[in-house]
């Protein structure tokens, strides 16, 4: 039942960890060099399958909501394909009931985002913070045709060089994504 005509939304995604003080240099960097996307916090439930993820977002500084499915996971691979649907900021917690309630997964998340977006040099990028990334950096260019990785992964990999952060291996993220849902269940399930 595959739709040849259905354009596809492919992030090409990297992802970097450091301390405060990194961050802090790299804002300052992007306040001067890139262009200033602004603020995105986002209040986000994660539905991690083993597979493919779907995420429940409530962007607070753009007033807006919406479903995601993630068709690919941490740490396999750099592209994920994603299926995006807007949905009303009012509906925000009946949605996170509704997937509670179905059982998509007992494998389930919230995160509160602190982000910044930027653009520099064909390259979007997302400064953050949140409780279980702590401080981090988002690289990423959007495709529609999965021959444009490659390209795009060069694009990133350079920025990351010149910005001169390491970014994380699929190891590192299958690992740190482990370890961060391993300890979220053991806070809230006390």
């Amino acid at each position: 039942m595959e739709n040849k005509d259905l354009s596809k939304k492919i992030e090409i995604e990297f992802r970097s960890i450091f301390d405060e003080n990194r961050y802090l240099e790299l804002k300052e960097f992007l306040d001067k060099n890139a262009q200033n996307l602004g603020e995105d916090d986002k209040d986000v439930f994660f539905f991690i399958m083993p597979d493919k993820l779907v995420k429940v977002v409530n962007n607070i500084s753009k007033n807006n909501a919406k479903l995601v499915l993630k068709l690919n996971k941490i740490g396999k691979g750099s592209d994920f394909e994603e299926i995006e649907i807007p949905i009303l900021q009012a509906n925000f917690n009946e949605m996170v009931k509704l997937f509670i309630n179905i059982g998509v997964t007992n494998n389930i998340m919230q995160s509160f985002q602190k982000r910044h977006n930027y653009f520099y040099k064909e390259v979007e990028l997302a400064l953050k913070y949140s409780d279980i990334w702590g401080y981090h950096l988002e690289l990423e260019i959007v495709v529609n045709d999965i021959n444009e990785k490659e390209e795009a992964e060069r694009k990133i990999k350079k920025i990351a060089n010149e910005l001169g952060v390491r970014l994380m291996t699929d190891r590192e993220l299958i690992e740190f994504t482990k370890n961060a849902e391993e300890k979220y269940k053991k806070q809230n399930n006390k």
